[in-house]
């Protein structure tokens, strides 16, 4: 069974879904509660809305304090990669040790990886992660620092303030924690 939950953050409502191997999909905000309950309902429709289990809860709190400013530890929240591609879970793991207040390019994640020519397959797959924030891929720019696309609501605008949040300095994101 998977069960999923809503929780307030700074930036508004995320959701996050689980099931027995931990996370298996993140929702960053959007247009509302009933509407984020879509998005989660048409990527899992049998999931059910349910208290977060205690490493949900740990998983759910080092959200809400990245959020708010803090840089916490998400490497130990398990992810259930289960029917990925072998190629996206490569990314998501190199993309997940880029630390808070960094970035990296899609050609330096290719290269991490063991390819430095498949930069635009990495944007590909970071297009794909269900797992935002966990997996950062809001940390991943394009070439010279540019920001490059990003897929969750808001588009680069929730890119730029993710990684503002986070201290990031790069060309493009605005300063908010000196």
């Amino acid at each position: 069974m998977i069960g999923y939950a809503l929780f307030e953050t700074a930036i508004g409502a995320c959701g996050v879904a689980w099931g027995e191997r931990g996370v298996v999909g993140l929702w960053l905000p959007d247009s509302g509660r009933d509407s984020l309950r879509r998005r989660i309902a048409r990527r899992i429709p049998d999931a059910r809305e349910l208290p977060p289990t205690p490493p949900i809860r740990q998983a759910v709190e080092s959200i809400q304090e990245l959020f708010a400013g803090r840089r916490p530890d998400l490497s130990s929240v398990s992810l259930d990669m289960t029917g990925l591609a072998d190629f996206d879970r490569r990314v998501y793991e190199a993309a997940r040790r880029i630390p808070a207040g960094d970035t990296a390019t899609y050609g330096e994640i290719a290269a991490r990886i063991g390819d430095r020519a498949l930069a635009r397959e990495v944007g590909q797959a970071l297009a794909r992660n269900p797992f935002p924030i966990v997996v950062p891929c809001h940390r991943v720019l394009a070439a010279g620092g540019r920001n490059g696309g990003f897929s969750a609501p808001g588009g680069v605008a929730t890119k730029l303030r993710l990684l503002a949040i986070e201290g990031a300095r790069a060309p493009g994101i605005p300063t908010l924690f000196p």
